[in-house]
């Protein structure tokens, strides 16, 4: 698959090679107030919508650029412009800056001083890194030739999302291409990843309430067991990955909730589950989706029980397009050796509202390494221990950078 690329990734790596230095060297020359930005960011998260000192924190660095800035676009969104004389296309950088609801276990110096609230997903880095990118374009604003747009978007970790909203106050309108950038601790610091065509999964939900009918513990033959039925339901529903879906596609079925029951000697009246499914493509999630709700009927008219069934379709797949892949990939090769590229990069179940930018225009969303085995940071992303090897910082505002002015 690499080798569709290959050609029109020499040449962009030809044109670059001779810019790489001054990146970089402006890169090195900002670090410490990123690192700086970032660290007071993780600090003082902040979840969904509700991101008003980060946001704050992002338009007066914007500001202090000289950009276009405007604030409150998807309700807390930042969006700053720079523009280049003559130029006719635009290209947009996108970066998220919510926290999740969740406490942070780490000792570092900088964790989460706000109880329940931590970015155990890196959105602080994107944040800081993309202020970083933005200080490093503008100082070498005389090598664009494209217009430059810088998202800084709020609640991509809630469904359903902050990208909608920013969609729908026009923060796509007049752009031609978009990237951004995931850190990803899997993978050391100074590697970058890209997955062709599918990156990332749509992540459904469903809610499940099964009734039967409860009744005394010693006289199960007297009541409806949900319990049984429920367990029945969720041994079965493994089935349809292996059973219904090619195995050369991708789906998973997680049962993540099971609640019932209020004493040991009661068969209860109702049990509840929920989960979540991740697929790639929508005829195999439309496929998983009526899989569920037969067996769920099958399993529960056998035993004369009953249920409600509810499902909500999550953030679409993120698509990453072919045009803006083989810039990206040319890039990379240009930031770090062509070993530490890593092309193809299999497809990812987890959800992105990056999604829905990949639905409008080219897009292309990046990981970027940012683990280092050595100093043990290898948790993954949404672990209460997650944290980076700064050093990652760097490479983001390089590739951010880097591919603004290719």
């Amino acid at each position: 698959m690499e080798g569709d690329y290959a050609q029109t990734t020499i040449e962009i790596q030809k044109t670059m090679k001779t810019l790489t230095t001054k990146i970089f060297d402006s890169c090195q020359s900002h670090f410490d107030d990123i690192v700086a930005i970032r660290r007071d960011i993780h600090m003082y998260p902040e979840t969904e919508f509700d991101v008003h000192r980060t946001a704050d924190i992002v338009a007066n660095q914007l500001k202090k650029l000289k950009l276009q800035v405007k604030t409150g676009i998807g309700k807390t969104g930042v969006v700053g412009d720079l523009e280049i004389s003559g130029a006719t296309k635009r290209i947009a950088l996108r970066a998220d800056m919510d926290a999740l609801p969740m406490q942070e276990l780490g000792n570092s110096p900088y964790r989460s001083r706000i109880d329940g609230k931590a970015h155990m997903c890196g959105h602080d880095v994107h944040t800081a890194m993309l202020i970083g990118a933005a200080k490093v374009i503008s100082q070498l604003k005389v090598e664009l030739k494209t217009n430059v747009r810088f998202i800084f978007q709020p609640s991509e970790e809630k469904f359903p999302g902050g990208a909608p909203a920013m969609i729908k106050d026009g923060v796509l309108d007049g752009v031609d291409q978009i990237y951004g950038l995931h850190v990803w601790p899997l993978m050391e610091s100074g590697q970058f990843a890209i997955c062709p065509g599918p990156a990332f999964g749509q992540p459904d939900v469903f809610e499940i309430k099964i009734r039967g009918k409860g009744g005394h513990a010693a006289f199960p033959h007297l009541a409806t067991d949900p319990i049984m039925v429920g367990s029945q339901f969720v041994s079965i529903l493994q089935s349809i990955a292996s059973r219904n879906v090619d195995g050369l596609e991708s789906a998973v079925i997680s049962v993540t909730q099971f609640h019932g029951g209020t004493a040991d000697n009661v068969i209860p009246q109702m049990v509840k589950l929920s989960g979540t499914v991740r697929t790639l493509k929508k005829e195999v999630q439309v496929k998983v989706r009526q899989r569920i709700e037969e067996i769920l009927a099958g399993i529960t008219s056998a035993h004369g029980a009953t249920y409600n069934f509810s499902y909500q379709e999550g953030y679409p797949v993120t698509y990453n397009h072919e045009q803006c892949v083989t810039e990206a990939l040319a890039v990379a090769k240009t930031l770090v050796d062509a070993e530490e590229v890593i092309f193809p990069y299999s497809p990812i179940l987890g959800g992105e509202d990056f999604g829905y930018y990949s639905q409008k225009i080219p897009a292309c969303f990046i990981l970027l390494g940012a683990g280092n085995k050595a100093k043990g940071i290898v948790n993954m992303c949404h672990d209460p221990r997650f944290d980076i090897d700064e050093k990652c910082i760097i490479y983001g505002m390089a590739m951010h950078a880097s591919l603004a002015i290719n």
